[in-house]
């Protein structure tokens, strides 16, 4: 008897082991946590789940891209007229006497010539043959009279530029080189996203080949006082200094997806607000240089703004705008490529080719990056309703002569009165929109608009808001009798458009 339970209890003890094998051996056969059963792919972007998807090294990435940025060293000749005193010359005491003596020019001024020395960075973008084509900023070598590039390796060639453009900030230079030298490769600057890690690879204040990392901090910035509007920016906090300028933003792949550009800082250092030109907006300027020595921009023929309630008071309810983002056609050039797609003086435009619009800013950079000659549609709200046009922009001017031409229809800017108006003018209750602003040199002005008088009428159309304003002013008629309150006195002027 006692022989029998003995043998059940063994009997009971094995299965029991045997279980508790058998569970641990299934406990075992499941892949360990971050093994390359359980990675996710390359592309992806997840949050590290242990230490070793956090200890990397960067230095595969350097080595790629490292010999295919360069230093530039610059010299610009500056001419300075001198005083007809010995006074101190601030120019020499930090750069030396004078180039080339005192040089005598118009009206019996004498002038001195002064060498400028500066520092950037440049990325090397192509080799044909024996030319090396280098990709810079324009305020590094675009008034540059001496380029010299020196490679990562120690080597100096002397460049020469083979074109510039200040509106977008770039330049391009070249030089002769027998033998194959490293090429960077571009990436796709519409790929990023904020929080990506980047490398910022340049020159800061003479250091050649530093590397600084960061990740992206914001994109599609746009730009600040005098920095070029032509093209948005992507963000960084990689630590970008003097002499950055012209170098690269790279990613994890070892791809250019930026050209180093300007900092925002009180103290001239990096507070790690650094920006860069799209690598997609870089690639097609650089193909321009090469190509044709120069960049086109398309030109629509139109000026511009952004409406906000401040600046344009009850604008958005009159013309049913709602909160979309776009661009507000103030005034159309006679014969341009907006007049002949039927663009007219208060349409709101909200797409380029399906490109959302933000403001009148982000309108002028996707205007600029359009080809010539191309056909592009333009979405736009008029009259409380959403149509789209084909237009064919033509090149654009130089600077000069585009604003040299004044014929612009209506040529003077005209908005609601608020009640702030009313009671600094004295308007009591006029009832109109008045006009703020007129163009030099226009119709407008040849007629004797002038800024604080009341459209009220046009063509005998009754005025009370912008979106009548805009009606009557845009029917088919070429001439336009406008009646004016001004200052009480009822006028009536013409314009033929």
């Amino acid at each position: 008897m006692h022989l029998k339970k003995f043998l059940l209890m063994l009997l009971i003890f094995m299965f029991a082991a045997s279980l508790i094998f058998a569970m641990g051996s299934s406990e075992q056969a499941k892949p360990e946590s971050g093994t390359a059963e359980t990675q996710p792919s390359q592309d992806q972007r997840v949050v590290p789940s242990n230490k070793g998807e956090v200890y990397f090294s960067f230095s595969g990435i350097t080595k790629k891209v490292l010999p295919s940025v360069v230093e530039l060293d610059v010299v610009e000749v500056v001419r300075q007229e001198t005083t007809p005193f010995n006074f101190f010359n601030p120019f020499e005491f930090f750069f030396g006497g004078g180039r080339g003596g005192e040089n005598n020019g118009k009206n019996g001024k004498t002038y001195r010539e002064y060498e400028r020395p500066g520092l950037g960075s440049g990325i090397i973008i192509k080799q044909d043959g024996d030319t090396v084509f280098v990709l810079t900023n324009s305020h590094v070598a675009g008034k540059a009279d001496q380029i010299t590039v020196k490679l990562s390796d120690g080597q100096k060639f002397e460049a020469t530029k083979v074109g510039a453009d200040d509106r977008i900030d770039l330049a391009l230079v070249s030089f002769k080189c027998s033998e194959k030298v490293p090429v960077a490769t571009f990436g796709d600057s519409d790929s990023l996203e904020v929080g990506d890690i980047v490398l910022a690879i340049g020159s800061p204040y003479g250091y050649e080949s530093t590397v600084t990392c960061g990740i992206i901090s914001g994109l599609q910035r746009k730009s600040t006082g005098n920095i070029s509007n032509y093209t948005d920016y992507i963000q960084t906090d990689a630590s970008i200094n003097p002499g950055n300028s012209g170098g690269a933003l790279v990613n994890m792949k070892g791809e250019v997806v930026g050209i180093n550009t300007w900092i925002a800082t009180q103290s001239g250092g990096s507070i790690g607000l650094g920006f860069a030109i799209p690598s997609n907006n870089a690639k097609r300027i650089a193909n321009d240089f090469i190509t044709k020595g120069k960049v086109e921009y398309g030109w629509l023929g139109v000026s511009i703004d952004t409406v906000d309630e401040h600046s344009y008071p009850d604008l958005r309810k009159d013309l049913g705008l709602g909160n979309k983002g776009g661009g507000l056609i103030l005034g159309v050039f006679n014969d341009s490529p907006a007049d002949k797609a039927g663009i007219l003086p208060g349409d709101f435009i909200t797409k380029i080719n399906g490109t959302e619009i933000s403001d009148s800013v982000q309108l002028t950079k996707v205007i600029g990056t359009i080809p010539p000659k191309e056909e592009a549609k333009f979405t736009l709200i008029r009259n409380k309703k959403e149509m789209t046009l084909s237009v064919i922009l033509e090149a654009r001017d130089e600077e000069e002569k585009v604003k040299a031409n004044r014929d612009i229809f209506p040529g003077f800017l005209a908005i609601n009165i608020d009640e702030k108006m009313r009671t600094k003018g004295e308007l009591g209750d006029i009832k109109g929109v008045m006009i703020v602003a007129v163009s030099q040199g226009t119709a407008a002005e040849q007629a004797n608009l002038k800024v604080g008088d009341v459209i009220q009428e046009i063509n005998d159309k009754p005025v009370t808001n912008m979106a009548e304003f805009y009606n009557a002013l845009n029917d088919k008629s070429s001439k336009k009798m406008f009646q004016i309150n001004r200052k009480g006195q009822k006028i009536i002027i013409g314009i033929v458009k």
